[in-house]
């Protein structure tokens, strides 16, 4: 467990899992992108599908919190401002469907 502390950079349980959660932000920012690659490429045009803006609100979520307890303030300024866009997306997506309705 030593060496995989060391690759890491970390020294207690705590930022293990602090990592470990960081990193499960950033691969749901990847899974953002295969989702709206995949479905380009099912409809032969740029699409961003609904799953994209969640999985861009979960991994910005992450990450935020990732940055907060690294106590990094560029990573905090530069993930709010992306949770807020991937937020207010999802809301006029919400309001837009409730008039189609």
């Amino acid at each position: 467990m030593d060496k995989i502390f060391a690759v890491l950079h970390v020294e207690s349980w705590t930022e293990f899992w602090w990592v470990a959660f960081g990193l499960f932000g950033q691969l749901m920012f990847t899974g953002r992108f295969l989702v709206q690659w995949i479905a380009s490429e099912r409809a032969r045009k740029s699409i961003v599908p609904l799953a994209f803006w969640y999985f861009s609100l979960a991994g910005g979520l992450i990450l935020f919190a990732y940055a907060v307890y690294r106590k990094d303030p560029v990573f905090v300024l530069g993930q709010s401002l992306g949770v807020f866009i991937y937020a207010r997306n999802l809301w006029l997506i919400r309001r837009e469907r409730r008039g189609d309705a």
